[in-house]
């Protein structure tokens, strides 16, 4: 039997190979489009969404509270997103994508959407829903 090397097997460096090889190439289509990979998202999460906190924003997009909040404030700068107090609890800030924003993330989603269809060719429609929902399922777990 060939020895295999630790990390070809294992879940965690497969799923960051998945998604590097997944991005790499979107990833020229967000910049072309003025926007870094946090940034992107920051706006596609946002998108269609009703107002979220920043606390929640940063976990959804995988980054530390600081990081999204100061994030955020340049967005917000920019009129991409409009910040405001939460009327339930004054301590959190919401954030909500302004129509502005949702014209500039709108077609990098479509262009995401036709770059993953490319990507998941080779699957058939059953397995892409299966790969989906088991990875939903995996990230659960946290």
């Amino acid at each position: 039997m060939e020895n295999q090397r630790f990390v070809d097997n294992y879940l965690g460096y497969l799923l960051g190979q998945a998604n590097h090889a997944l991005f790499k190439d979107f990833e020229a289509v967000v910049r072309e489009a003025g926007l870094g990979s946090l940034e992107w998202r920051v706006l596609a999460t946002l998108s269609g969404q009703a107002p979220m906190p920043v606390g929640q924003l940063a976990q959804e997009v995988l980054s530390q509270q600081p990081t999204v909040t100061k994030l955020v404030q340049r967005l917000a700068a920019q009129g991409w997103v409009e910040l405001r107090d939460d009327p339930a609890d004054q301590r959190r800030t919401l954030v909500e994508i302004t129509a502005t924003g949702q014209r500039l993330i709108t077609p990098l989603i479509e262009q995401s959407r036709e770059h993953e269809a490319r990507v998941l060719a080779d699957l058939d429609e059953a397995d892409v829903r299966r790969l989906k929902r088991q990875l939903r399922q995996l990230a659960r777990f946290r």
